[in-house]
């Protein structure tokens, strides 16, 4: 199967150049010290969370298209929060996951759970981006970048009070774990061939640092995997496709932590 992930990149940094011929990386810096936000942490949220679920917004993937057209995140992000979400993550890519950066900063208006940017970072200016919008952490794929340029983008992400969320899905990433990331996050999901697996999650646990949060990414779609996950030292739970697909993610969320709460 073609590597999804090359066309992915690709289209950003087109994406990026294009952005920055609008709005400048000093203009954005402007706005950034006019904002009223104040970043939050995910982290905390998650390790004081006793269910670490962090519900997306994501209408759309590359894989399977459309899978909630029509949501509109000013409803579903409140919902999810109603129904008991720690964090939210919000998809701003446009052309492969129908998302869009004004997507967060609606979601900000109207929601207090930190909300994570998810996109393909692969330049300091959608640090900028990110904390202009409002949100409090950032996505870092180590599949998207070398060990250098994440941490770079690490660095720059604290700079501007963001934390990061460093996604890996396999062995060969774990040297990308280091000081300057908050968060690990075992992606379930192959980004070159979407294909999703999340035994990923169990056999990548034991091999990362005990004093990282860690977060199981994609696939989750039962109570059992997520009490089975915290056994072996995961605190956050990335699921969008799972609510995303009902006609009412928010009370799809809100029926499925009531599961989780019935066999803690």
């Amino acid at each position: 199967m073609k590597d999804i992930l090359i066309d992915i990149v690709n289209n950003k940094r087109l994406e990026v150049a294009s952005h920055k011929e609008v709005v400048s990386s000093s203009n954005l810096i402007s706005m950034i010290q006019e904002c009223t936000h104040e970043p939050v942490s995910m982290r905390q949220s998650l390790a004081a969370s006793p269910t670490g679920i962090i519900a997306e917004f994501k209408r759309k993937s590359p894989s399977k298209g459309w899978i909630h057209e029509d949501a509109l995140p000013e409803i579903v992000s409140p919902d999810y929060e109603k129904a008991g979400a720690s964090a939210l993550s919000v998809l701003t890519d446009e052309k492969y996951f129908g998302g869009s950066l004004n997507y967060l900063r609606r979601v900000r208006e109207l929601v207090h759970l930190p909300v994570l940017r998810k996109d393909f970072i692969i330049d300091e200016y959608q640090l900028l981006e990110a904390r202009q919008a409002g949100a409090d952490a950032v996505l870092l794929i180590a599949a998207c970048l070398s060990q250098e340029e994440c941490v770079r983008l690490a660095v720059k992400a604290h700079e501007l009070g963001l934390e990061t969320l460093l996604e890996i899905h396999s062995e060969s990433e774990l040297d990308y774990v280091t000081d300057e990331v908050d968060m690990v996050g075992v992606n379930n999901r192959n980004l070159g061939t979407f294909h999703t697996d999340v035994q990923n999650s169990f056999h990548l646990a034991g091999r990362l640092p005990e004093d990282k949060l860690l977060v199981s990414e994609s696939g989750i779609s039962d109570v059992e995997t997520i009490l089975q996950l915290r056994e072996v030292g995961f605190r956050g739970f990335l699921i969008g496709e799972t609510f995303m697909k009902e006609a009412d993610p928010g009370q799809a969320l809100e029926l499925f932590l009531a599961q989780v709460k019935a066999v803690r």
